[in-house]
């Protein structure tokens, strides 16, 4: 009995896994999208889209998957869907104030799913600019430390520009104007140092300090946040 009982767990571990792994598909395909529908199908021209392709290879997207979409926006494979880029703006439990982006081919069921949400956590839904004005819209680069060490990564990325170099959880985080983001990330690579991730973020000016329950309450929230087929990121200013 103990036997299947274990089985059906690693079950629906897997099923929960394969269904947050088939989310995080879905957000990078729409931002794939809007990016190419944007700019236009070139990675090379389109530095949104270069972006948004290299996090759905560092997720072991499909390349065929990455390609179709891309092409059906760009009139290569037909119309798709047409998304629309919206900022929600509100507080989550304790006062900690969201940013939550969305992407979305229906604005009145996103707002309402992302009001419900907040509204069950203690939170509420603001208009825009009510918490906007604490966080920064900067590029943000994580770089992996291995083969390489926080002089090097400073050196080279201030010299093409960019505002500030720290070191994070397990990674060096070099922050830019967003003019910037593509001239460090590329300063950046061509050295041979290897970037994890590079995007277009939310930086908040201030960080707050929570309790234990209240950061298990902030991180449920934000669970629930990211559940939501519409919900790109999430941004707090919870470190």
């Amino acid at each position: 009995m103990s036997g299947h009982s274990k089985w059906a767990t690693i079950k629906r571990a897997k099923a929960t896994t394969d269904a947050r792994r088939g989310a995080a598909f879905t957000r990078l395909l729409r931002e794939i999208a809007v990016a190419a529908k944007e700019g236009g199908a070139s990675i090379e021209s389109n530095f949104r889209l270069r972006l948004a392709v290299d996090k759905a290879r560092a997720a072991n997207m499909p390349k065929d998957n990455i390609e179709r979409t891309i092409n059906r926006v760009t009139g290569q494979g037909g119309e798709g869907e047409t998304y629309e880029e919206l900022m929600y703006e509100g507080y989550g439990p304790a006062k900690v104030p969201f940013m939550i982006q969305v992407l979305t081919d229906n604005r009145n069921r996103s707002n309402s799913d992302v009001r419900k949400v907040l509204t069950k956590a203690g939170g509420i839904m603001g208009e825009s600019g009510t918490v906007g004005w604490q966080f920064n819209r900067k590029g943000y680069i994580a770089v992996d430390p291995t083969g390489t060490n926080f002089d090097t990564v400073f050196e080279v990325a201030l010299e093409a520009g960019a505002e500030d170099i720290k070191e994070g959880d397990g990674n060096f985080e070099v922050i830019t104007e967003v003019e910037y983001l593509r001239p460090v990330r590329e300063a950046l690579t061509a050295k041979k140092i290897n970037v994890t991730s590079a995007e277009i973020s939310y930086i908040p000016t201030t960080s707050a300090e929570l309790s234990e329950e209240e950061m298990e309450r902030v991180a449920t929230a934000i669970e629930a946040l990211e559940e939501l087929d519409d919900v790109q990121q999430v941004y707090t200013n919870i470190s």
